[in-house]
């Protein structure tokens, strides 16, 4: 090496030559230092694998808790169902499939009935053991491949699979049986609480937003039906 003045220059001892950049950057002076280690045989291949298991380890438990996140923006915190996001992107879901195998399915829209005044009189814990009891019974009286959901309030969803309109409306008359048939005693009074299913079938002409609603209204008009019979067979009885 050549000085200013045409003098050779001493390398400084134990000094080596560094690339341009380099005095400023910490990172390449790393990356370069462990470069050499390994040409001269002395690294430590046992630490650098134990930092990247453990690497990969932090990794997968990241991973997991985004799964972990995701799945809870989509359920019902106090039913362990899908709520209304979940249960929306179930439906979508649902009808793609839908129109592209030409599958068939049913949409059931439920409404609990008589919520209202069991959270008014016993409190709504009361009204929350209500809703546990409609959930897990809707769960118990479908298939495994069908989807419960809570909508919001006391509304619930069904999505069944495989079936035609004749059976769907059969098992919306089931589901409102077995919630009809439950029964809850709060302190020294027995009360039941009741449901009106509203039937939408899917096919390939379905839009997801508009099958909620159309199962929206045919609820309220199974709701009022269930009301008229109420107090027609009350009528009979006082005869």
């Amino acid at each position: 090496m050549v000085g200013p003045a045409g003098y050779p220059m001493k390398k400084k001892r134990g000094a080596t030559a560094q690339e341009p950049g380099e005095r400023g950057n910490p990172v390449r002076r790393l990356v370069r230092g462990h470069a050499r280690t390994l040409q001269t045989g002395t690294a430590e291949p046992e630490a650098d694998g134990q930092a990247i298991r453990q690497l990969k380890a932090e990794l997968a438990q990241a991973l997991k808790r985004i799964e972990e996140l995701k799945a809870s923006a989509d359920t019902d915190f106090l039913l362990e169902i899908f709520n209304r996001r979940g249960f929306g992107r179930e439906l979508n879901r649902s009808v793609s499939y839908i129109k592209r195998y030409s599958a068939t399915g049913a949409l059931i829209v439920l409404d609990v009935d008589r919520l209202k005044p069991i959270n008014d009189t016993f409190g709504h814990a009361a009204g929350d053991q209500v809703l546990k009891a409609v959930a897990s019974t809707l769960t118990e009286q479908v298939r495994s491949s069908d989807i419960v959901g809570r909508l919001g309030g006391d509304e619930f969803g069904v999505l069944l699979w495989n079936l035609d309109e004749a059976d769907a409306r059969a098992k919306a008359a089931e589901l409102e049986r077995a919630i009809d048939s439950l029964s809850f005693r709060f302190g020294d009074r027995v009360v039941r609480a009741g449901a009106s299913a509203g039937v939408v079938i899917l096919d390939a002409q379905a839009e997801a937003s508009n099958a909620l609603e159309a199962a929206d209204r045919a609820m309220y008009v199974r709701k009022a039906q269930r009301r008229h019979d109420i107090g027609s067979t009350a009528d009979a009885s006082s005869h």
